[in-house]
């Protein structure tokens, strides 16, 4: 008998799109609000293999918006609470955690093998690092933007960062891009809501803001807006996957 976990999502595509999900590996760099969002999406509709890197705990001020924050899980990993998480959904799903913070000490070790990447770093300097490295090494990813300071849903895009607006941390991601010479066609989800409270990185130093790394202003955040933003991604990886190989046909 079929197991019945994902039958529900195999109606909705079929037998190939669905063994597509099961045999993708996904790379989810960043485990906040939006990260946590995005695997969960990943991990019901069927992908196989997970790799979850972040190196911070869950904290009190992380209860209003990230799903794997709960009393109970107060001061422990994210990847580990995270992979727990998946496998309490599909048991067979292969979960690779790494508790580091990814820089550029360890990009190269770390980011080798997967199918996908979603970049949900929230921090300017280690996003454009890892951006950087994501397309110098052709991979297949998307990026998300600032999910803080919004409340709109309405609002939220998915688009090549180039046409991006609105969005102060899409504004500087693609100043620095291309003053480094780097293509901005790549997918990304941003919000184009001004943001309701003015945030004082916005008048920062740009190589201020690029060169304190995780250091950054703490800003107001909403439940559903980093989550939405963590679907739409998910989404996209999801479409991404189920679509035939090429030179292979569809029976």
């Amino acid at each position: 008998m079929k197991d019945p976990r994902f039958s529900r999502t195999e109606l909705l595509l079929d037998a190939q799109a669905l063994s597509r999900l099961g045999s993708a590996h996904v790379c989810v760099i960043g485990l906040g609000g939006v990260g946590s969002y995005a695997v969960e999406a990943l991990a019901r509709a069927g992908i196989g293999e997970f790799t979850l890197i972040d190196f911070d705990v869950v904290g009190k001020t992380n209860l209003n918006r990230q799903i794997i924050a709960l009393e109970s899980t107060l001061g422990l990993p994210k990847t580990e609470v995270l992979r727990q998480r998946v496998l309490d959904i599909n048991p067979s799903a292969l979960v690779h955690t790494r508790q580091e913070f990814l820089d550029s000490s360890n990009r190269g070790s770390l980011l080798q093998g997967m199918d996908f990447y979603i970049d949900a770093i929230d921090s300017l300097g280690p996003k454009i690092g890892l951006l950087e490295h994501a397309i110098t090494q052709g991979f297949r990813f998307i990026s998300v933007m600032g999910a803080g300071n919004r409340l709109d849903p309405a609002q939220i895009h998915l688009a090549p960062l180039a046409e991006s607006y609105a969005c102060p941390l899409a504004k500087r991601v693609r100043k620095f891009l291309r003053r480094r010479g780097f293509p901005i066609d790549f997918p990304c989800v941003y919000s184009s809501e001004k943001p309701i409270k003015t945030d004082p990185d916005d008048s920062a130093p740009d190589e201020i803001i690029l060169q304190r790394g995780r250091q950054r202003q703490t800003i107001g955040s909403i439940s559903y807006i980093p989550a939405i933003m963590g679907m739409i991604a998910a989404s996209w990886v999801i479409r991404e996957a189920i679509k035939p190989v090429d030179g292979i046909p569809e029976s």
